[in-house]
């Protein structure tokens, strides 16, 4: 009776020991599917169209710092000959800074009836604007600016910038990581940097318009400089980027059918 016993209690110690194998061999297969699908790493290929569209991304960014940190936005221009003298005057200013310039008319074109272009030699005179401290307004050849607009303006640009940043640490921990999870942010912030980008052209122009109807004792003549060109063309590249990098974090990118990846192995 012993003896069945003891025969019985091996039996079933064989069989439990049997289930709790094939219970963690189940539970590895899992662990080692659930591992391979966070260690989804990008391929060579795919990392190095990271970095191209990062660089395009990059020259957006370079484009706006350069023309938001000048005072070349806007140029106003009175008529060569408003004062009757050798001299003429003439302002341009961007987001945080104004400058009036006096230029000798001997050195303007004789075809150009306004005093100008700014990069000719003369007498200049910056000031910071105060907006930012005291809230004052300023005053340009007896035209005054709306301050609001400008503050629009000026905070628009800043928020671009900081979601510049925020898609660049994302790209960055792409990259570094390997995992183009991050891509999806990275896409959103660069596209919404370069919309508020243009918005703060738009708001500046009108600022620009709302200058100039202040008052019309001076006539003057006004363009929009070359860092509007620079911004305006970063806005542009920095939405452009956004939406490659869109295209890039999809699960099959578009430029997978133009340009297949080829494996080396055969």
């Amino acid at each position: 009776m012993w003896s069945n016993f003891f025969v019985q209690q091996e039996e079933e110690g064989r069989m439990g020991v049997a289930g709790g194998g094939q219970g963690g061999g189940l539970a590895g297969m899992k662990g080692f599917r659930g591992g391979q699908r966070r260690t989804n790493k990008m391929s060579d290929s795919q990392e190095g169209k990271i970095k191209l569209v990062f660089f395009v991304a990059i020259v957006g960014v370079t484009l706006t710092v350069l023309g938001m940190g000048t005072e070349f936005w806007v140029e106003l221009a009175q008529p060569k000959n408003y004062s009757g003298n050798q001299t003429c005057q003439m302002a341009h200013y961007g987001l945080w800074k104004g400058c009036i310039r006096t230029l000798l008319v001997a050195d303007i074109d004789p075809e150009r009836t306004s005093c100008g272009p700014a990069e000719l030699p003369g007498e200049s005179n910056c000031t910071y604007f105060k907006f930012f401290t005291s809230g004052e307004n300023a005053v340009i050849f007896k035209k005054t600016t709306n301050r609001n607009l400008n503050l629009a303006a000026a905070i628009l640009a800043l928020l671009s910038l900081t979601m510049m940043v925020m898609g660049s640490i994302c790209i960055a921990m792409s990259l570094n990581k390997g995992v183009p999870f991050f891509l999806k942010p990275a896409s959103f912030c660069f596209i919404l940097s370069g919309v508020l980008v243009l918005l703060s052209v738009l708001i500046f122009h009108q600022s620009v318009l709302a200058l100039l109807s202040s008052d019309h004792s001076i006539p003057l003549h006004h363009e929009l400089s070359w860092s509007v060109a620079c911004v305006g063309s970063a806005g542009a590249i920095l939405i452009v980027g956004g939406v490659l990098f869109i295209f890039l974090a999809l699960p099959f990118s578009p430029w997978q059918k133009c340009f297949p990846h080829k494996d080396s192995t055969t």
